[in-house]
């Protein structure tokens, strides 16, 4: 897989998941088995802020040499960094199992990211 082919996925992924938390913040806690995000506002700003990761993925891929920090920080410290934290809030704080998708799809796009950006060098 390219970098560029990546930094396309993982906007799709982050742009589903962020307009999803935008507009149905409340039926995407029930999917996953959590309570009602309280105040609504919370989700809905993690939304924008993971629709905004997935605009910076679109505009990465447009010149990905000249660009590869974006997903240095992006793709590896925010979808590694987020991974971790799935983990732990689910064994320290009883989140629910399906938080762990997260977990594992986040924790594998940082992986591929950072193989992929180790071998461009």
């Amino acid at each position: 897989m390219s970098l560029r082919a990546l930094s396309l996925a993982s906007g799709v992924y982050d742009a589903a998941i962020g307009i999803a938390m935008l507009v149905a913040a409340e039926p995407m806690a029930r999917l996953f088995g959590a309570p009602s995000p309280v105040p609504l506002l919370n989700a809905q700003l993690n939304g924008l802020f993971t629709l905004t990761l997935a605009l910076g993925y679109f505009w990465a891929a447009g010149a990905i040499r000249e660009r590869q920090g974006y997903l240095w920080v992006a793709g590896v410290f925010a979808k590694g960094l987020g991974a971790a934290l799935f983990v732990w809030d689910h064994f320290a704080q009883g989140s629910p199992t399906a938080f762990l998708l997260f977990a594992a799809s986040d924790g594998s796009l940082a992986l591929l990211t950072l193989a992929l950006l180790v071998r461009a060098r």
